[in-house]
């Protein structure tokens, strides 16, 4: 039988899963009375024995071992006379010549740096790099050649770094450790090696393959970046606080107060296009992805499909990326009791399978930031959404190493992923007070219940004759007869924003904020974006947050758990003050009340 299927990408296809039932029914037959075989998928590598149901279920979500052709470690005979030429499963990595891998990478990085270009038909072969970028090539190219100590055939001085900083990365190795071993390797090595003698002198040799990052100074008050126009100035117009740190008159160089870190994404973006397999799933969404109304993938999605309708041209190439943007807070240095958090900002593209483009290898952090930015985020992003607006309008010549043309390329933001707190902080609508739902915005329902505010009328969004509208005694003793709160659009949005005045970014500006504001905090730089206002949805909240939160909320609930259940007397004499839940009032005898276990939650010998 032809076993093509194994080497199909797609594995929602139907030739695919048929694959799959005929390989399952084949380790049926062939091991009788068996419940467990080896798992034959890329992660099980057929070195774990799992149940033939549990099989099935890896091998579609992890796929087949493409060199698994021959099932012979599920009872296909193998004819001796060619059994030489069988593939081999083995659980290692294949011995690959360091240096000619890293010829391969200085080939992909500048793939015609050494080649003679013909210029006529741009699209059909690639512009040529300039000077600055050849002597980086030429570089590169030296420390490529030059062995690491005049004999050693191994490794060449670039092809040793990049190994070095290979495993420094893969094992979490800390610069002051790896310049220790660095220099442990260097006495260990003859006296006339290459060897780079710390971390430093080795970035600098791996510099010419890009991937840097900017320094950029910011007030220390959040006010503005030093940023093009403000580049040369040493004090912040807005607080008129100092750029630089107080340091001696002998000191040479300044210190700045604060500084953020950018990482340019066209760059980026073009490394995705270095790698055939890359540049290929970067098509995945137009190409393989299958459309049967099945949401596994944003491209399935109602917002993917309006913003195609909207920008056509856009859409017209699917090498185009599309990205999404998330960021979080978090302390790095693991100490609880601190308040100091780092807030990196990533992006994604959205362009790749779903099994890839959530995967770190491909999340590219765009802008690091050393504190809470709060509302003055929009500050730290300025960079970013100057470089999304030239991507947009102009895109950037890039080589796509699958069909070894050049093309411009062009990439535009979907959406946010993020918490609820940085939902404020990117969308301008704060998600604090009486009308914090972005949606609901000003047609909210709200109301002080149990010691804090609570956003009710969640029926309002059920079908019209639904049942639940009907119920007054299970929810909040009222019918439900409103409509759905009205939908505004970004067009609508920018505009409400474009007509009210906000005060500038900064620690030092009063944060009170009018009437007429409704919950605006500012007006989000995201807007600057041409296609922004047109998007249908341009925040989304994690699910990681959303599921933990209920999760938490309802075992806490359920097992009475102290500190973590919902059950509390001040929601009980919420209850009562209402008028509803009669059964869970509190229970009042003589002079003292006493909260009852609820009906739903369980006793203590049901908890153990």
């Amino acid at each position: 039988m032809s076993r093509r299927w194994i080497q199909n990408p797609n594995r929602c296809a139907d030739e695919y899963l048929d694959g799959i039932e005929d390989f399952i029914e084949f380790a049926r037959r062939h091991n009788p009375g068996a419940t467990r075989i080896r798992c034959p998928c890329r992660r099980c590598n057929n070195t774990l024995w799992e149940t033939i149901e549990n099989v099935g279920f890896h091998l579609v979500r992890n796929g087949m071992i493409e060199t698994y052709s021959i099932w012979n470690l599920h009872g296909e005979q193998v004819d001796h006379a060619s059994s030489s030429n069988a593939p081999r499963v083995d659980n290692v990595e294949p011995i690959v010549d360091p240096n000619d891998q890293v010829m391969g990478i200085i080939q992909d990085a500048f793939p015609f740096a050494s080649t003679n270009i013909n210029q006529e038909g741009e699209d059909e072969v690639p512009t040529p790099i300039d000077s600055a970028e050849f002597e980086q090539y030429e570089k590169l190219l030296k420390n490529a050649n030059q062995e690491l100590y005049p004999g050693c055939e191994s490794f060449s001085i670039l092809a040793a770094i990049v190994e070095l900083m290979h495993r420094k990365i893969k094992y979490r190795m800390s610069n002051l450790c790896f310049d220790y071993f660095l220099g442990v390797f260097k006495r260990m090595l003859p006296t006339d090696n290459c060897l780079p003698k710390d971390h430093k002198h080795a970035q600098k040799v791996l510099h010419g393959l890009g991937l840097g990052y900017e320094k950029i100074h910011a007030c220390k008050n959040n006010c503005m970046l030093f940023y093009k126009e403000h580049e040369t100035l040493d004090t912040c117009p807005i607080c008129n606080d100092s750029r630089f740190k107080m340091t001696s008159q002998n000191r040479t160089t300044k210190i700045p107060q604060k500084v953020m870190r950018y990482l340019p994404l066209k760059p980026r973006l073009q490394q995705l296009y270095m790698s055939t397999h890359t540049a290929t799933d970067m098509r995945w969404h137009k190409e393989k992805r299958v459309d049967d109304d099945v949401m596994r993938h944003p491209a399935d999605g109602e917002a993917w499909k309006e913003f195609d309708r909207t920008f056509p041209e856009f859409a017209a190439d699917p090498r185009n990326v599309r990205l999404g943007l998330a960021t979080d807070g978090f302390n790095p240095y693991g100490v609880l009791n601190q308040h100091h958090s780092t807030w990196p900002i990533f992006a994604f593209p959205y362009n790749l399978p779903p099994w890839k483009c959530m995967k770190k290898e491909y999340m590219m952090m765009t802008v690091l930031i050393t504190e809470d930015p709060g509302r003055s985020i929009d500050v730290y992003l300025r960079p970013l959404v100057d470089e999304l607006k030239d991507l947009w309008t102009n895109g950037v010549r890039t080589y796509d190493k699958s069909t070894g043309r050049m093309f411009t390329l062009r990439a535009a933001v979907m959406g946010t992923v993020n918490d609820y707190p940085a939902y404020a902080m990117v969308s301008g609508w704060s998600t604090k007070g009486y009308m914090a739902c972005p949606v609901c915005t000003e047609d909210v329902t709200s109301g002080w219940h149990a010691g804090k505010v609570c956003y009710l009328g969640h029926r309002r969004w059920l079908p019209w004759d639904h049942e639940w509208r009907e119920k007054d005694k299970e929810f909040d003793g009222n019918t439900e007869r409103r409509l759905r709160p009205r939908e505004w659009s970004g067009d609508e949005i920018l505009e409400q924003l474009n007509r009210l005045d906000f005060a500038p970014f900064g620690k030092t500006v009063s944060r009170t904020r009018p009437s007429t504001h409704l919950n605006w905090t500012h007006k989000p730089m995201f807007f600057e974006l041409p296609y922004w206002s047109k998007l249908k949805l341009r925040h989304n909240l994690d699910a990681m947050h959303v599921e933990k939160n209920v999760f938490d909320t309802l075992v806490g609930t359920i097992l009475d758990i102290e500190g973590k259940t919902k059950d509390t007397i001040k929601s009980r004499l919420d209850l009562e003050r209402m008028g509803i839940r009669r059964g869970l009032w509190m229970n009042r005898d003589s002079d003292k009340a006493r909260r009852d276990l609820a009906f739903f939650s369980m006793k203590p010998n049901d908890k153990k």
